[in-house]
């Protein structure tokens, strides 16, 4: 046999029938399917994880900015700070604002925006089942965190607005932590199942080296190479069997 579609086909499972048992084919089919699913979703859910580490650095630099504009405004609010003393922090605060407008409305994975309100959920298919663990989008331009208009030259001012803004951007980072967790388990749940699955393979040892060697292999192409490996072996076989019958 020298092509994948005669290894499909039926009569070449009714010639060989006392080498290959359907149902140990379908068995082997299956698992191979499984390992597949479970290996794209693990690339899955590891660029879900390299995603959030990107959005939580982002954050963590506006979070930097946020405390910053809040040292400046503590030192605004100091009866000794003339008006133009204002001015000038007002100044350094606003480049602080574009500074975080410039990392929210930037950072982005792929090109998947993190943090400008244009993805507010997005979903990880952690199998090949279509389980999806979500990721939840979020905006940290100013106005939506609530100190586009903060100003310190223009009548009386308080910290609540900032207080708030850092409170807005640690709680979804502290989100972002839970959601990288459950990808972390979801990873080390899909390479348990893997194993599992190897092990109650009866050509366990092949499909491994098969699995190593097409990695990056679509679902198909690791299945064409089992049925290759698989027709090997019977033939094998039936030269042993062959050469049997003149000893």
């Amino acid at each position: 046999m020298d092509s994948i579609s005669t290894l499909g086909s039926s009569s070449y499972y009714s010639n060989y029938s006392g080498y290959i048992n359907s149902s140990d084919i379908s068995i082997e089919e299956k698992a191979v399917a499984q390992i597949g699913g479970l290996q794209a979703g693990t690339e899955n859910v590891q660029e879900g994880k390299a995603l959030l580490n990107i959005s939580d650095g982002a954050a963590s630099q506006i979070t930097d900015y946020l405390q910053s504009i809040r040292e400046l405004a503590v030192k605004a609010m100091n009866g000794t700070a003339s008006q133009s003393d204002r001015a000038d922090i007002q100044s350094q605060i606003d480049s602080y604002k574009q500074g975080i407008n410039d990392i929210a409305g930037t950072a982005k994975y792929n090109e998947t925006y993190l943090l400008n309100g244009s993805n507010k959920n997005i979903d990880i298919v952690s199998d090949g089942n279509k389980t999806t663990i979500g990721i939840s989008g979020s905006s940290s331009l100013i106005k939506d965190l609530g100190i586009e208009d903060f100003n310190v030259t223009k009548g009386s001012f308080d910290l609540d607005s900032i207080d708030s803004a850092i409170k807005k951007v640690s709680d979804q980072r502290a989100l972002g932590g839970a959601q990288y967790n459950a990808l972390s388990a979801q990873e080390a749940y899909n390479r348990t199942a893997i194993q599992n699955t190897f092990a109650s393979s009866s050509v366990k040892d092949e499909l491994q080296e098969i699995i190593e060697q097409n990695n990056k292999n679509k679902q198909g192409q690791l299945l064409n190479n089992v049925r290759m490996m698989m027709q090997k072996k019977d033939e094998e076989q039936m030269k042993q069997s062959t050469a049997n019958l003149f000893v």
